[in-house]
């Protein structure tokens, strides 16, 4: 009852510090750092060695987080690995991996064993002992974090070849350090008993590795299975984190009955197979695109959760110990990284600038580092303590110092695909329409007569001549370039409508959400199948057929609503209204003199739609929705605009 009062406490307390994480984390964006950094940041300040908010105890009742999140990172690594677009990237996959798994190994171990007589653990150990730590440390040296480069990635919405090539590479280690650190082991093991090379544990490692790949298989299944259940996205969504928390119960339970009924110790991986449900699920379902919509959408709280606990979690008061020691590994796992990524770039035949700057996304170490450290405490447990202690001061010089250098390399080679800012507010309203046809035309005339600037923007010249508008504005365009966009002046544009085909909607977008920053983009699909694409971007859909049923549907519930939103209802209009007037900034709704046949029905702030009441305060910036007559309108514009 106790344990379970102890873990409902330690819930809530984390809670609270998690939307702090989320705050601070959003924070760290505006001065060009991850986000990760800041959640880590949060977690050490909060952990047991400085303000003591998250507790030692605390923290051991909550590792069951820490389990359903690397299930979730490990389905979102899996996920990664979609081989048609994996494909074009593969050599530079294979010769990035091969030259990492070998270089950065032999010359960890070389480091750590040339500074054995400055390693307090290691000063009394023979010879033998020495080259199986360095082994070891070696091995870990190798370890990414597959979790932070996901995190980043998703951020900085990054794609492009050197975007999949990092990815790639990051995923593949992950099976290949789990392989690399089981040799090591055993490796250990026999140096520092004096024996030959135990070929049964190999034996016994490739039954294992084997035994993951099989439950990896048969979880994807799983997976399959409970995404083609017609049950709620929310609901999927528990499963699915469900089943990546069982998986890592499972292999406990793999574990402690090895250990009392067979006379060796049988482990699996649960990373390992929670990414090759993963990869199966992306690569032989038709659920891929579902599954990636679940986990994008379920992502971010997921990290918040993961890197705050990690960050609680650090030792800083071994870190304090070891630092110096710590310090030269991590300088020297960032010369092996260098050198390893440059020349398996080169042997790849990756341009110059990838080559150069590559090695800077393989720097993280988080999950699988610090769970390799741990094993060698529970293999060794002579000097395993210590070890892990060294081995986890370089992972949390790794952690911080990764995801920044990560972030920049991806901005540096330009496969990044962040928002632009927004422009201020010049007092035209101007709308550009993508497409010309009836439709467009007659959206043109309407917002030109509620006091809107539009025009047409369309690459059939032949067209315009048959359209008998000259109330309209027409633009011939060469194409959806950027350089056709600025001379649409689409940097000044308020909104901006695409009526073409989905995939030239979505080009056109995404073109605005990284190049013009416009906040009001409404696009017209035929399949609305693909609205989830656009809604990444912030643009608002509309499907005709979904629409003109919706549409119906209100006029079936609240017709007089639905028209006074129509402007179907004589002198009543509806318009959206941004507030840039300073002197009416903090003023409450109630004390602004309104017409007294306007309403101010909302106001959206931050992206968040307020239900507007008297006390309600005016800020810069606010998006206010008002009905009202056109003349009542007017003045509210002149009120509320600069």
């Amino acid at each position: 009852m106790n344990q379970n009062f102890g873990i409902v406490v330690a819930l809530i307390s984390f809670a609270i510090i998690a939307l702090a994480s989320d705050r601070i984390g959003r924070l760290f964006t505006q001065i060009k750092l991850p986000m990760i950094s800041g959640f880590l940041l949060v977690g050490i300040l909060t952990g047991p060695f400085i303000l003591g908010l998250i507790s030692t105890e605390a923290i051991r009742h909550l590792s069951f987080l820490d389990d359903i999140s690397l299930g979730f990172i490990a389905f979102a690594a899996g996920s990664e690995l979609h081989l048609p677009e994996l494909r074009s990237r593969l050599k530079s996959i294979k010769w990035v991996t091969t030259t990492n798994s070998l270089i950065i190994p032999a010359v960890g171990a070389v480091a750590t064993f040339w500074l054995a007589d400055l390693i307090p653990f290691m000063q009394p150990l023979s010879t033998n002992g020495r080259v199986a730590i360095s082994l070891l440390a070696g091995a870990i040296l190798v370890a990414r974090s597959p979790s932070s480069a996901i995190a980043i990635v998703n951020e900085l919405r990054a794609r492009g070849p050197f975007t999949r090539t990092i990815l790639g590479v990051i995923m593949v280690s992950d099976v290949v350090i789990i392989i690399l650190f089981a040799i090591a082991v055993s490796t250990a093991h026999a140096l520092i008993n004096s024996s030959g090379l135990q070929f049964d544990f190999i034996l016994l490692l490739l039954a294992e590795l084997l035994v993951s790949f099989a439950i990896g298989y048969a979880l994807g299944k799983f997976l399959h299975l409970v995404l083609a259940l017609h049950i709620k996205r929310m609901l999927k969504t528990a499963l699915i984190l469900l089943a990546g928390y069982v998986v890592f119960l499972l292999a406990t339970l793999f574990r402690q009955y090895s250990h009392v009924y067979l006379p060796f110790e049988f482990t699996i991986e649960p990373l390992l197979i929670c990414m090759i449900g993963g990869f199966v699920v992306t690569n032989y379902s038709p659920y891929r695109t579902e599954f990636l919509r679940t986990l994008h959408d379920v992502g971010p709280p997921i990290y918040v959760i993961f890197f705050t606990l990690t960050g609680a979690a650090v030792r800083l008061d071994i870190f304090i110990q070891v630092w110096s020691v710590a310090l030269i590994i991590f300088g020297v796992r960032l010369l092996a990284i260098f050198i390893s990524s440059y020349l398996g770039g080169w042997l790849a035949g990756d341009p110059a600038q990838h080559n150069w700057l590559s090695w800077m996304t393989y720097v993280t170490q988080a999950g699988v580092a610090l769970g390799l450290a741990r094993e060698v405490n529970s293999e060794f447990p002579e000097w395993g303590a210590a070890f892990a202690t060294m081995m986890i001061s370089t992972i949390v010089l790794s952690q911080l110092l990764g995801p920044p250098l990560f972030k920049w390399a991806i901005q540096r080679v330009g496969e990044a695909h962040l928002q632009a800012p927004g422009q201020e507010f010049d007092g035209v309203r101007d709308a550009v329409i993508f497409g010309l046809e009836g439709q467009s035309v007659a959206l043109a005339r309407q917002l030109n007569a509620n006091g809107w600037n539009a025009k047409i923007a369309t690459r059939q010249p032949s067209k315009v001549e048959d359209v008998a508008a000259t109330d309209v504005q027409f633009h011939v365009i060469p194409g959806l370039t950027v350089e056709a966009m600025h001379q649409l002046n689409l940097g000044h544009a308020d909104a901006v409508v695409a009526m073409l085909s989905d995939d030239e909607n979505y080009q056109i977008a995404e073109m605005v959400f990284e190049r013009f920053g416009t906040k009001r983009v409404i696009v017209r699909l035929s399949q609305l199948e693909s609205s989830d694409r656009f809604a990444q971007l912030g643009a608002i859909v509309v499907e005709p057929a979904t629409a003109m049923v919706g549409l119906l549907d209100h006029f079936v519930r609240a017709p007089t609503a639905t028209s006074l939103l129509l402007d179907r209802e004589p002198n009543r209009h509806v318009a959206d209204i941004q507030v840039t007037n300073p002197s009416v900034q903090g003023v409450p709704i109630r004390d602004l003199r309104l017409p007294l046949d306007v309403l101010i029905v909302s106001v959206t702030r931050d992206d968040v739609t307020l239900v507007s009441h008297g006390y309600t305060q005016i800020e810069i910036g606010d998006c206010v929705s008002v009905i009202g007559s056109s003349e009542g309108l007017e003045q509210v514009l002149r009120q509320l605009e600069a």
